[in-house]
Parts: structure tokens; sequence; C-alpha cells
């Protein structure tokens, strides 16, 4: 495959093994209709969320596709008061990615990140590749080679 995001860039210069799906023209845009399309179970597909805490610094939180982020124990998590969802006009500054192809990745800068812990029960994890229609699959121990996460309850 000649094509490459960012994303498989660094993943290829850190020498991690990973799989990459295309859903692109698939129709899907909610992070379980993507799941339907690659024919993954949506609690191995990972949706990646950015928040700002109440000191005003930046946390990234992954979750299964279809559930929902618990606020207040995604704070706890990062030992921040609250966090709240940061607009999705600010994504793009904030990150380098637009809504919808987030990852936790390559990200204009490194935030603290927390995963939640179901992640630990898959042999691997999809997750954005940076770009829409682009997804990635790895272990959570090559994730955990390439960025600084910890695993933490954050779902609702």
């Amino acid at each position: 495959m000649g094509f490459k995001t960012n994303v498989m860039r660094i993943l290829d210069k850190n020498k991690i093994d990973y799989k990459s799906h295309c859903y692109e023209n698939s129709g899907a845009v909610s992070g379980t209709e993507v799941a339907k399309a690659l024919g993954e179970n949506p609690d191995q597909v990972f949706k990646t969320l950015v928040t700002k805490g109440k000191s005003g610094g930046f946390f990234v939180f992954m979750i299964p596709v279809a559930e929902e982020l618990d606020l207040k124990k995604a704070a706890a998590a990062v030992n921040e008061k609250s966090v709240e969802m940061i607009k999705q006009k600010d994504l793009l500054k904030t990150t380098g990615y637009i809504h919808g192809g987030c990852s936790p990745i390559g990200m204009k800068k490194q935030f603290k990140t927390a995963i939640h812990l179901t992640a630990e029960k898959f042999d691997t994890i999809v997750f954005s590749a940076g770009k829409i229609g682009w997804q990635v699959e790895l272990g959570l121990n090559d994730l955990k080679a390439v960025i600084d996460i910890n695993t933490a309850d954050i779902i609702v």
C-alpha cells in the first residue's frame, strides 16, 4: 500500500507492527458505523476524545466507540479537578487533526492520555490512523511504546 498517514509513518519509524484498515466510501460516520464497516467488534474499536481541564491543560481519552466518556471519572484519571470536551472548531489547532480523524498518535503536542481499561482484554485495538477513512490496529503495549498512555475506568 503506497498511502501512509502520519500515524503510520510514526509506527513504522518506531518499528511497530500494525494493520491498517480503510473504510473510505463506506458511508460510515459514527464510530459504531466504522466498526461495522470494518467487521470489527465495537468494544475493540476506540474513539479519541480531547478535553480541556480546569487548569487549562489538554487531555486525551480513548474509549470504545459505542460508549460515552464520564467526565468526572476522566478528570480523576488525569488528576484534574474537572474536564470538558473541547469545541470541534478548536480540535485542529489544538491537535493537528480534524473531527473524525483524530488519533492519539502524532498530535501537535503529546497530551496526557488515558484509555478505557477494557483495552487490556484484547490482543489488538483499532483506532483512527489520523485521517477520516483510515484506522490502525495494534496491541495496547505497542501503543504504549509510542505514546505515554495509562488505563482507567473512564466511561459512563
